[in-house]
């Protein structure tokens, strides 16, 4: 089965099990490899779906830290039927103080998202091209290349694309170690004539 297919059945249980448990219904906003094979911009294996934001019903994006309780519990139920991780659907992009969504979401993320329904209790908003370009910038930089640094590669991200992405990435680490890991790695990894533009 491909990965993003054992991915939508889990889903789609999802679904299934939050109106079994007459749970609230949740509107989830995605990033990571998940996103990247659902809206066709690569294709490669994903272990987890990572939650950057919930919206409400009018689309205004939630702070997805903590997850809610029963929206965990059905998950864990999926994992156990489908063999999936205990941490198969995960908020660790914006865990806490120290994550994407408390420090701040690129400028428009919520109106370029991409939506799938998976039922009547369950809708995802997958992210953009761009932003998945700033987010796999500043995630390489972090840990100096990893398949951040792959995915952000066959993103193939325009000059402009990039340069905005590193000045997102400095609003959320403006000390000048970032700025120099950030230099570095664009040397490093065929961005070298940016490095005197950040």
């Amino acid at each position: 089965m491909h990965p993003y297919e054992q991915f939508e059945t889990a889903l789609r249980l999802l679904d299934g099990r939050l109106a079994l448990a007459a749970a609230p219904s949740y509107r989830l906003v995605v990033c990571g490899g998940t996103a990247l094979v659902a809206t066709g911009l690569l294709q490669r294996a994903t272990r987890d779906v990572d939650i950057v934001a919930l919206t409400d019903d009018h689309g205004a994006l939630i702070d997805p830290a903590p997850l809610p309780p029963p929206l965990l519990t059905v998950a864990a139920e999926v994992a156990g039927d489908l063999g999936l991780s205990d941490d198969w659907l995960n908020n660790g992009p914006s865990s806490g103080d120290g994550g994407l969504y408390r420090l701040g979401l690129p400028q428009g993320l919520a109106a370029r998202l991409s939506w799938r329904r998976f039922g009547d209790h369950l809708a995802v908003g997958f992210i953009s091209r761009f932003d998945q370009i700033h987010f796999k910038l500043y995630a390489a930089v972090d840990q100096f290349g990893s398949y951040h640094a792959t995915d952000l590669q066959a993103l193939r991200p325009t000059d402009e694309e990039l340069i905005e992405a590193a000045t997102w990435s400095r609003s959320h680490d403006p000390s000048p170690g970032y700025r120099e890991s950030l230099r570095a790695f664009l040397g490093e990894f065929g961005y070298e004539h940016l490095v005197d533009r950040v």
